[in-house]
């Protein structure tokens, strides 16, 4: 789309008077597509000009002769409103998709996201998945730019979870090997010291002499704590290989939860940060923001202060451009606290971290509580909509276990991603896996349907040979859906600035509606027009495929 808005501009460039030749032109993209490609609002121009919009408009288009790819221009109100040759543009697709440019290679910035950063006390649930989707998307779209993405994991890996768990193996259990999901038979321990401590309360204070002996290097403990790290670890990584997480960095806060105590003594020092009842304090009021506790009265530290020392660590260690934490609302007060902080001890300007907010994931029965040992857990959530995905197969006369597999994912990412992440939602599994609604499976299945279709054309025709590609007699429609593909790359650049794989979901829904829409009213193989048809539909196939893989989501060739 970056072609044509340079097009735009240097037509508008030369309408506009002399002294405005030099202002950077702003155009849109009209939300009706029956209002032209491209749009040039005029209000930037009234103020300088002493005009109405509506007659700068008017008199901007009077002295545009459209050329090229430009086909139309025209006045509606305060907007003028190009329409692109779409013969042209559909052509310079086909060459974008011979050369593999259709997402422009616009960035160049070293960026680490760090996500999940589960506790090492149990299985990832529902919500770590909608963490999970939300990183590996962000990073695939942001490394389709262009950008050098690090995907980093912060396990959790110390504190009072770990220490219950480790006294119930200990003292409430027969201490033998899992005999189930490594990270299942961990969780169970949590569960069953959860369930004793309320028979019987002294339980959390035992606990806490767990965390005392951790902290002492008490051989017995951290013989413990391994072994069942490591357990959970191993059921971790069966884990990401079934939802496709991959991470480059893993950090643990076992060996970082006492670091940051020399930076906050250093600032204390330097006047950056004062002290309060002996406590080590960050003014934040002067930002509008309450004041941070950063070190506690008897010296010893918080998660801010380990916070601070991973921050600094990460942009000295990578010459980080940016450096983006996903994780749930809960913590957004947290995020501005330790970006702020950051930049008054010169580790990164604000600007260069970004908190991935995320809202919650409900299920129809209500919301998750893991203490209680009601906990959404990921694999059997994983298991359940695979289930579902073999029923939905078995009603079109397949029984493929790889298939649903690979249907449930589809189900599941695409449900998680195209809802906006600050927004809590219900997870309907029916839904998710609707062959016709606003799933996943709906644009996979439009995906498999226009592969078959130019498989036939293959079988009955021949070979597609996008060096001898002609586009001729351009339906409405057929004008309509190119204007809607050259979108495409415009989409992955917003969603990689604003951080929302749903843009581009709710782009694929709406691109998968339109080719549905378009399949059912018009021959396609049976035209006078099969070239330029054919053609079409595989930049549309192009397009969707692309869109599933920034979403984590293999496009499939049939279903």
């Amino acid at each position: 789309m970056k072609m044509y808005f340079d097009k735009v501009k240097e037509l508008v460039k030369k309408a506009l008077p002399l002294e405005l030749s030099s202002q950077e032109i702003q155009l849109e993209i009209p939300k009706d597509l029956s209002l032209g490609d491209i749009a040039l609002p005029c209000f930037q121009f009234a103020k300088e000009l002493r005009k109405a919009p509506q007659l700068i408009a008017k008199e901007i288009s009077e002295k545009i002769n459209p050329d090229g790819l430009i086909s139309k221009v025209e006045a509606v109100g305060p907007y003028v409103n190009f329409y692109l040759n779409k013969s042209a543009v559909a052509l310079d697709l086909i060459e974008k998709i011979k050369d593999n440019s259709l997402i422009p290679k616009t960035k160049n910035e070293k960026i680490m996201i760090e996500f999940l950063s589960p506790n090492l006390n149990k299985p990832l649930h529902i919500g770590h998945i909608r963490n999970g989707s939300l990183g590996e998307s962000t990073s695939k779209i942001l490394e389709s730019l262009g950008n050098k993405v690090i995907r980093a994991n912060l396990y959790n890996d110390r504190g009072m979870g770990v220490s219950e768990t480790i006294y119930a193996y200990l003292y409430l259990s027969d201490k033998k090997e899992p005999d189930t999901k490594p990270d299942h038979f961990v969780g169970n321990l949590y569960v069953l010291f959860q369930k004793k401590k309320k028979e019987d309360p002294s339980l959390e204070e035992k606990a806490r002499e767990i965390l005392k002996r951790f902290e002492q290097n008490d051989p017995e403990i951290i013989s413990v704590w391994k072994k069942l790290r490591k357990w959970v670890m191993e059921g971790y990584e069966e884990t990401y290989k079934k939802f496709g997480y991959n991470f480059d960095v893993i950090y643990y806060e076992s060996e970082i939860y006492e670091k940051g105590k020399d930076i906050v003594l250093d600032a204390l020092k330097k006047g950056i940060f004062i002290k309060e009842d002996n406590a080590v304090v960050a003014p934040l009021e002067k930002y509008g923001l309450p004041n941070k506790t950063v070190l506690k009265s008897d010296g010893t530290t918080l998660y801010i202060t380990q916070d601070i020392y991973l921050a600094k660590k990460k942009f000295e260690d990578f010459d980080l451009d940016k450096s983006i934490y996903v994780v749930a609302s809960e913590q957004n007060l947290h995020f501005v606290q330790l970006f702020r902080i950051c930049e008054m001890l010169g580790i990164a300007p604000v600007e260069k971290m970004h908190h991935l907010s995320y809202g919650m994931v409900l299920l129809p029965s209500g919301k998750m509580k893991s203490r209680e040992g009601t906990v959404v857990d990921a694999d059997e959530f994983f298991d359940e909509i695979k289930q579902l995905a073999l029923q939905e197969l078995s009603k079109r006369g397949k029984n493929d276990e790889e298939l649903a597999k690979k249907i449930a994912l589809s189900a599941i990412n695409f449900y998680m991603l195209k809802i906006d992440p600050k927004k809590d939602f219900v997870f309907n599994p029916e839904e998710s896996l609707s062959f016709e609604g606003q799933s996943g499976v709906y644009v996979q299945y439009t995906h498999a349907r226009i592969s078959s279709l130019i498989r036939k054309y293959e079988e009955i025709f021949r070979k597609l040979d996008l060096n001898k590609a002609t586009i001729k007699d351009l339906t409405n429609e057929e004008e309509k859906m190119i204007s809607l593909l050259t979108q495409f790359p415009n989409t992955v650049e917003e969603a990689a600035t604003q951080y929302k794989p749903s843009i581009i979901a709710n782009y694929l829904i709406k691109i998968s509606e339109t080719f549905n829409s378009y399949y059912h009213s018009t021959p396609i193989l049976n035209s006078n027009n099969i070239e330029t048809r054919i053609l079409l539909t595989l930049i549309i196939k192009k397009v969707i495929e692309q869109g599933l893989q920034l979403l984590n989501i293999e496009p499939l060739e049939e279903i």
